[in-house]
């Protein structure tokens, strides 16, 4: 697929609008190679859902591309709420520790959740266990599962 048409339809997963979902099946086989054009259309994107779907659709490639790394980590500045949730669980996905200091500067943010999900991402990545992110309690009956083979059997 040529570049022009791969920032076209992001554009339109970026637009957050009924065709979001068609356009991303069609730039999912792509795989990582999606990821720099997702990071480039970040800054761009004016509606904080089509924010969150870029950063949503680089989870799955955390631990892969450090263009999805660098979205999460200049996601967790955004002033949405939701943006930040996903930042913070790419983040706790990427297993990172480098992360670990920008997701500390998110514990005095004014917002508890951003405050709760930076500590559970912090949690995720301290104990190599990204199922944490949603395990908060770490109780072992919550997964995450981004990527085939992230369920323990």
């Amino acid at each position: 697929m040529e570049q022009t048409s791969i920032r076209e339809l992001v554009a339109v997963v970026a637009a957050a609008s009924g065709d979001a979902e068609a356009a991303w099946q069609k730039l999912k086989p792509l795989g990582s190679d999606v990821v720099p054009f997702l990071a480039e259309a970040f800054p761009r994107t004016r509606i904080w859902q089509g924010r969150v779907a870029l950063v949503f659709h680089c989870i799955p490639h955390a631990r892969t591309s450090p263009a999805a790394f660098d979205l999460g980590l200049l996601a967790l500045q955004d002033k949405s709420y939701m943006v930040r949730y996903r930042a913070c669980g790419l983040l706790a996905y990427s297993l990172q520790t480098r992360a670990i200091p920008e997701l500390r500067k998110l514990l005095e943010h004014a917002d508890h959740r951003s405050v709760e999900d930076a500590t559970a991402a912090i949690d995720s990545i301290e104990n190599r266990n990204h199922h944490f992110f949603v395990d908060r309690s770490h109780s072992g009956r919550s997964f995450w599962e981004v990527n085939p083979g992230d369920r323990p059997a």
